[in-house]
């Protein structure tokens, strides 16, 4: 009987939550080689017995949000390499 490859579900870098906010980080390579990140953000709700991924927020869920996305975008910063902040700085 021949094996079958089942492919992995792709994997985010880094992920933060706070409560029910969710945000992942997402390394990506443009055609070029070049590596970017992106960040997704979602809030779970559970309604009966299945989660769901949904697009609003409630008043109280927005501290929570500012600290999960804080999370992402210390992390984005705080990760790059000398080389990088060099390039950005020559940029601007």
């Amino acid at each position: 009987m021949p094996e079958i490859e089942i492919p992995k579900k792709r994997q985010p870098e880094k992920k933060f939550r706070a409560g029910s906010i969710s945000v992942a980080i997402w390394r990506n390579k443009k055609k070029d080689g070049t590596i970017f990140h992106t960040v997704t953000f979602e809030k779970w709700h559970k309604k009966g017995d299945e989660w769901k991924a949904i697009k609003s927020l409630t008043m109280n869920d927005l501290p929570k949000a500012v600290v999960a996305l804080q999370k992402a975008y210390e992390y984005l910063v705080l990760k790059k390499t000398g080389k990088e902040i060099i390039e950005e700085e020559t940029e601007e």
